[in-house]
């Protein structure tokens, strides 16, 4: 099994995305073709993407125009219609849309597992995030890790789907991000900014504070969990609703998060409705946990041989191939293991196959 390809692009947002789509411009097609396919399968027509899009493009527009430009930069270097990698980048927000005007419930998210370890609890002394990202299997073939070097601001290193602009990494000044899928009784009651754009303006920022902000106060269509990191040793779980945030502390060191809601405060005033479609979230949190809480000093090997736990398979923490109640195929697309500290992530695709791990690295 070969790595996901390592694309380094630079200067200004539209040059960015030109050089982006013409590197992956297979990869950003098959990304397309996999996300109009969801489309087709949850009762939108394709020539409906415009008007979708628009739904949400003042958002995107008021948020970051530079994100804007990068992703009309993308489409013209891969040869491809601007919705169409907007699709790609909308992908929840869009699929809901459409699930919506045809009075169907929310669409199946992506899943995922998330640790972090603090430096003082971590053997090499380094803090140390990591995550299984459990989505479509087909997506194994889009996976790219893009190295981000602007013309005027913070270098970062980030894995996403071709097309995307980000969605786990890290950057130049020690901060780092992965997201977990959650559902509410509050999503997609309104339009908000999408979650692939709010990811990448945190790895965008210099300031840990900025960076908690765009997390915690930006308005959402739906639900997220997003966990970030500093490399001087802090980090948190923020349980996302569209319009409120609410905190998950490390406890003894260690932080883990999978795919239901934890903080009390949030259980006291939503319901969770992710439960019907990932009811293994409860198992998956207590087995990572279970794993390393034993530990005395937490290395990366151990993050690794919780994120590769079978138990209760196919909807293990490390999920083999099982298709939903509609037919699609998911499974753990990648386990992505962060530092931070040196500036390196390591990523294994397709881990129920395989244990190599493949290295990116921000410096060139």
């Amino acid at each position: 099994m070969t790595a996901f390809p390592l694309i380094e692009i630079s200067g200004s947002p539209y040059n960015r995305g030109m050089q982006y789509g013409e590197q992956a411009k297979h990869l950003i097609s098959r990304s397309v073709e996999i996300y109009k396919t969801r489309l087709d399968i949850n009762g939108s027509q394709v020539s409906d993407l415009s008007q979708r899009v628009g739904k949400f493009l003042d958002f995107c527009s008021f948020f970051s125009k530079d994100h804007i430009d990068e992703i009309r930069g993308i489409a013209a270097g891969a040869n491809l219609s601007f919705e169409e990698v907007l699709l790609i980048n909308l992908r929840t927000e869009i699929v809901a849309d459409a699930r919506r005007d045809h009075t169907q419930s929310a669409p199946k998210s992506d899943g995922c597992t998330g640790v972090v370890v603090l430096p003082a609890r971590s053997k090499s002394g380094k803090l140390i995030h990591a995550q299984n990202w459990d989505w479509l299997d087909s997506c194994k073939e889009t996976g790219v890790v893009i190295r981000v070097l602007p013309e005027d601001g913070v270098s970062f290193l980030t894995f996403t789907e071709a097309g995307g602009l980000a969605r786990s990494g890290l950057n130049a000044v020690g901060m780092s991000i992965t997201a977990n899928y959650l559902e509410s009784d509050r999503d997609f009651q309104t339009f908000g900014v999408p979650l692939p754009f709010i990811r990448r303006q945190v790895l965008e920022h210099r300031h840990l504070a900025f960076a908690i902000r765009d997390i915690a106060a930006t308005p959402k269509s739906c639900s997220n969990n997003m966990m970030l990191a500093h490399k001087d040793g802090w980090c948190t779980s923020f349980e996302c609703a569209p319009d409120e945030s609410f905190m998950v502390e490390p406890e003894k060191g260690l932080l883990v998060h999978a795919n239901h809601w934890i903080s009390a405060v949030a259980q006291s005033k939503l319901i969770d409705t992710g439960l019907r479609d990932s009811p293994d979230s409860l198992y998956r949190q207590s087995r990572v946990g279970q794993l390393l809480e034993g530990k005395t000093l937490i290395s990366r090997e151990d993050i690794m041989g919780a994120l590769s736990d079978r138990f209760g398979s196919p909807f293990s923490v490390c999920r083999d191939p099982s298709s939903d109640e509609g037919g699609e195929v998911f499974s753990t697309v990648a386990t992505i293991i962060i530092d931070a500290t040196d500036g390196v992530m390591e990523i294994c695709k397709v881990p129920y196959e395989n244990t190599r791990f493949a290295t990116y690295s921000l410096a060139r």
